[in-house]
């Protein structure tokens, strides 16, 4: 086994032969291990020796007993002491029942004595590995507390190909450059604008965002500037635009590529100036905005097809920042998973502390076209519909064709509605245009129906 998963491990059972065996087994891994031969045993060492990177557990102690339910009631013990540490259970006297049994109660892994070296080798590996992802997830959140205010969200990113954002967003966070996020949907784009924010000297005033895909044409000149009373038919009172909102602060334009041309010209000379004025009026009102904008489109590819302006392009990408695809950081995911099921079984009061091998295993190995979004969205079901205190794959309900589809006439009309959307973006590759022109709705019908059904 690799040298960096030998870990620190606490080893229970009451036959002295079975933890020598045990100690002999993974003495070429070097593990260093703790050993006890009885629930008060596995208590002691967990009090004044912990934490431990996993936990190897027998099921009976008392003679006699073979019924397991010693080593339940001690899985439950251990985990109002360590809510995380991997426990995996071994058993002369396994069933199905008893296995489930020990899921249920918080166990990660179920092993039967006479076990094979091989397994027990690769399971304590597998949660060793599991736990030192978990552990450097707390860490980057404490690490990141201090640039995370109550209602933004953590970014994680422990991954080599997330190094580079995180340098860009330490170097450029503190400047006043405007910055422009690139990458795929649902990869987190709002969460770095939201820490660049953070990290600025504006950081005191506000952040205001925009969705430019859930806006119409018609709109979009109001929204951003502000109109005076009179100035079309429902300008019945006169309206603060979102630049006037985020004087002194950031104005976060989300999915910019869908600025309507007409009005680019004037997104622009914001930009260069900071002068505008509201719809319907001809006081020059200045302002002082920090510009933060993202797209998944190619604004290159849209400048050449001449849906965007290329001077604005400038103004807005003096800094890019390159959001890599979950498919490429995958060693986030363990890391996201344990944050997402810790976020969520907290907001729905639920018992659950972490996934069987296999639930990880699909976890590591589903490509994510959704990245970050539909990990969340996921695991999030994946809570709600879970009765033990470990997620399984029934719990996980994957949509990627390995669970049956049901009826149409067993759907709701919202759920029909995002079968339809799910497999019109999947058709188009995630071009957002190219799916709402499939499905004859507008760009920025079709961002709202996104956003409401989590995708």
């Amino acid at each position: 086994m690799n040298e960096k998963l030998a870990g620190r491990l606490l080893v229970a059972d009451d036959d002295a032969d079975i933890l020598a065996t045990i100690r002999l087994i993974l003495k070429p891994e070097g593990h260093r291990i703790d050993a006890a031969q009885s629930p008060a045993g596995v208590l002691t060492c967990l009090s004044t020796s912990g934490p431990y990177d996993a936990i190897l557990l027998d099921l009976n102690y008392a003679k006699g007993n073979t019924n397991g339910q010693e080593g339940i009631d001690l899985i439950g013990a251990i985990r109002r002491i360590d809510a995380e540490v991997p426990i995996m259970v071994m058993t002369a006297w396994g069933s199905v029942g008893l296995a489930v049994s020990a899921l249920r109660r918080g166990a990660r892994d179920f092993i039967e004595k006479p076990f094979e070296p091989a397994r027990l080798k690769s399971a304590l590996a597998s949660a060793i590995e599991l736990q030192r992802a978990v552990r450097r997830s707390h860490i980057l959140e404490s690490e990141l507390a201090a640039l995370t205010t109550p209602d933004k969200p953590v970014l994680i990113a422990e991954s080599k190909s997330m190094a580079p954002v995180l340098n860009l967003i330490a170097k450029v966070g503190p400047s006043d450059a405007n910055v422009l996020i690139t990458g795929e949907p649902g990869t987190g784009k709002d969460v770095v604008a939201r820490l660049v924010h953070s990290v600025s000297s504006r950081s005191a005033k506000p952040l205001v965002v925009v969705n430019a895909g859930g806006l119409a044409d018609t709109l979009f000149e109001s929204e951003l500037f502000g109109h005076v009373k009179g100035a079309f038919t429902d300008a019945r009172t006169d309206r603060v635009g979102r630049f006037e909102l985020a004087n002194g602060g950031t104005l976060f334009l989300d999915e910019i590529g869908n600025v309507p041309m007409a009005l680019q010209t004037k997104l622009l000379r914001v930009l260069e100036v900071g002068e505008m004025e509201r719809v319907g009026s001809s006081r020059t009102i200045k302002v002082d905005v920090r510009v933060i904008s993202a797209t998944n489109a190619n604004l290159g590819q849209e400048v050449a097809n001449n849906r965007f302006r290329e001077d604005l392009l400038y103004r807005l990408n003096t800094v890019e920042i390159r959001l890599p695809p979950l498919r490429e950081r995958r060693e986030d995911i363990p890391v996201l998973a344990g944050h997402f099921l810790r976020t969520h079984a907290q907001r729905y009061q639920k018992s659950v502390s972490g996934f069987d091998e296999e639930a990880m295993a699909w976890l590591l190995a589903n490509s994510w076209r959704g990245n970050v979004r539909e990990i969340n969205h996921i695991i999030e079901r994946a809570v709600i519909l879970a009765s033990g205190e470990v997620i399984g794959m029934a719990d996980l309900a994957p949509s990627d064709g390995r669970m049956a589809m049901p009826q149409l006439e067993d759907l709701t009309l919202e759920q029909v509605e995002e079968v339809l959307i799910r497999k019109a973006l999947a058709r188009a590759n995630g071009n957002v245009t190219l799916a709402a022109h499939t499905l004859g709705v507008s760009r920025s019908a079709l961002y709202r129906r996104l956003q409401s059904y989590g995708i």
